[in-house]
């Protein structure tokens, strides 16, 4: 019997919700609790060639899934707030320049980092122009968390390497990586089928 099976009017409810998954360390949970995302997601793997597990590390480190998730602000007078750090924003945590970029290169001008949908094509994106540009792997979840966060150009340079925080961090995203993969092995028949339907469904 399988575990992910859930009736395909789950699809439109998910798609009303933009909860915080109940179960964040589970990638066949989130996407049984959200079909749509999965569906984003795995357009993004076929357009972009960026796996699935990797896009949902990415994310599930940058925001926990807090589609608002800004960096705290700072403090002054260590009491009052300050500025924020910088204008990073949404699932993946994405710069305001960064973001302007992949809209002009892409022509998505509507899309938003708020958005799950939009933020998995960044993503997509951001792996392959790192690629086609500088060689960097978009199947390894190390160099490419590493490249995320320092930039591309960054990553290439050898910024990260006297960050030990930087790099303690990529191997946590390498590892959930790793974690989500294998339980996307389990899973993948099953969302298949519930955001297309079985083989033999007749719409």
């Amino acid at each position: 019997m399988r575990r992910w099976v859930l009736p395909l009017a789950t699809l439109a409810l998910a798609a009303c919700s933009a909860a915080r998954p109940a179960r964040p360390h589970d990638l066949c949970a989130v996407f049984s609790e959200n079909p749509d995302w999965y569906e984003a997601s795995r357009d993004a793997a076929e357009d972009w060639g960026v796996p699935v597990p990797l896009q949902l590390a990415v994310i599930h480190h940058e925001s926990g899934f807090d589609s608002d998730a800004r960096p705290p602000r700072t403090k002054f007078l260590w009491i009052f707030p300050g500025p924020r750090p910088s204008s990073a924003f949404g699932y993946g945590q994405v710069l305001d320049g960064t973001w302007d970029t992949y809209q002009e290169s892409t022509g998505e001008s509507f899309a938003d980092r708020d958005e799950f949908e939009d933020v998995v094509d960044f993503i997509g994106w951001y792996g392959h122009e790192g690629a086609r540009r500088y060689g960097i792997s978009r199947s390894d979840p190390y160099a490419f968390y590493l490249s995320y966060h320092e930039g591309h150009r960054g990553f290439v340079r050898g910024s990260h390497r006297n960050k030990t925080s930087v790099k303690r961090v990529a191997s946590g995203v390498a590892k959930m990586t790793r974690r989500y993969a294998y339980q996307y092995q389990t899973c993948r028949e099953d969302l298949d089928d519930l955001v297309d339907g079985p083989w033999w469904w007749p719409f």
